[in-house]
């Protein structure tokens, strides 16, 4: 027997790497996965990546949007009957900048998606959670949710923000069987990390990935699959008792 079989799960930043990492690892344990997006296209793509079509399916929307959210959560409900586990993870980097030179716009973006559509998800997945009896939830923040780093103050307050979120909402919850947690991964390979690497050194983005692999004290950037299963291991009974809490996946980065 799988460890998620007949249990559903609602990845949000499905397209991405991460989120399709953990869609792929959930589907293979026999849960059924709504991954959420932006762009169609990247859905399908995902979908078609993860390979298992039987237990994958997809809905585009914004998670900016309320409406938005709520429908999400509904299309969940109406195609697999419940909502067991939610990887509140959809999230942007912004561009580098020092504050001063960083346009109100991008901060305005970064704060929407990376904590008003966290907070929205939370809003409308745990009523249904609570009608199915509890759940588990896993929001996605980063190292930046725990360091500061220079010329990023959009995106590293948006993941100190989600943490804060977290430890009032899990307090909220658990009594009633909702988990939360946070998984901070430092850098990962996935395309965000593209985009980071030509923001600090634009044309020398090699350059750049060196430089700050050799940060990492196990000297290297972090896969998707690796915070899959910490996100999985979360979702699972083997964490029973975690609630609360911010898990570190970065090579130890947290540790310097």
């Amino acid at each position: 027997m799988n460890k998620f079989d007949d249990k559903t799960v609602i990845i949000t930043g499905g397209a991405g790497g991460i989120g399709m990492a953990a869609g792929k690892l959930f589907a293979q344990q026999g849960a059924n996965v709504l991954l959420v997006d932006l762009v169609e296209k990247n859905l399908k793509d995902a979908v078609s990546n993860i390979n298992c079509d039987q237990k994958v399916s997809y809905h585009v929307a914004d998670v900016t949007q309320a409406d938005q959210v709520e429908n999400y959560v509904n299309k969940a409900i109406e195609r697999y009957g419940s909502i067991d586990y939610f990887v509140n993870n959809a999230g942007v980097e912004g561009i580098v900048a020092p504050i001063v030179d960083s346009p109100i716009e991008n901060f305005d973006q970064v704060i929407a998606v990376n904590i008003r559509g966290v907070w929205l998800g939370l809003k409308y997945v745990i009523p249904a959670m609570l009608n199915n009896g509890g759940g588990n939830i896993v929001i996605t923040s980063s190292l930046a949710g725990i360091k500061g780093t220079a010329n990023l103050s959009p995106y590293v307050t948006s993941k100190h923000a989600v943490i804060g979120m977290m430890r009032s909402v899990s307090q909220e919850y658990a009594a009633q069987g909702i988990r939360i947690n946070t998984v901070n991964p430092a850098p990962i390979e996935t395309r965000m990390m593209r985009s980071l690497e030509s923001g600090f050194a634009p044309g020398q983005e090699a350059a750049a990935k060196e430089q700050l692999s050799k940060m990492m004290p196990m000297g290297r950037y972090g896969e998707p699959e690796e915070v899959a299963s910490l996100i999985a291991f979360l979702c699972s009974d083997e964490a029973s008792y975690c609630t609360g809490g911010v898990y570190s996946v970065d090579g130890g980065a947290s540790a310097v």
